[in-house]
């Protein structure tokens, strides 16, 4: 699946009425491990088809970023059946992502 960025416009039908769980990016353009990051986002999205991803730019969105209590980036969060399930904080590699969410 192709990544998705999403507003705090959209963010309501994107994320949190998804028929799959959904891995959010909250990131901005100049976090470097936020850069460090895309691509391993970028090939999860590519390799599974039972979750998709979002980002979320935290400058633009701000609001989303106080409802969810994002403090520091890059923060990845899990929606499962439009609820926040699980967390990642901080760049880590696919594999510890994928276990930090659960997946």
């Amino acid at each position: 699946m192709e990544i998705m960025h999403v507003t705090e416009n959209d963010f309501q039908e994107k994320v949190l009425n998804a028929a799959v769980p959904v891995i959010v990016d909250f990131w901005a353009s100049w976090c470097g491990p936020c850069k460090m990051l895309a691509p391993v986002l970028e090939t999860i999205a590519a390799e599974r088809d039972d979750v998709a991803v979002a980002k979320v730019d935290v400058d633009e969105n701000m609001n989303l970023a106080t409802t969810y209590g994002i403090s520091s980036i890059p923060n990845v969060v899990l929606f499962k059946n439009g609820q926040p399930v699980a967390q990642s904080v901080g760049f880590v590699p696919k594999d510890a992502l994928l276990a930090n969410l659960g997946l």
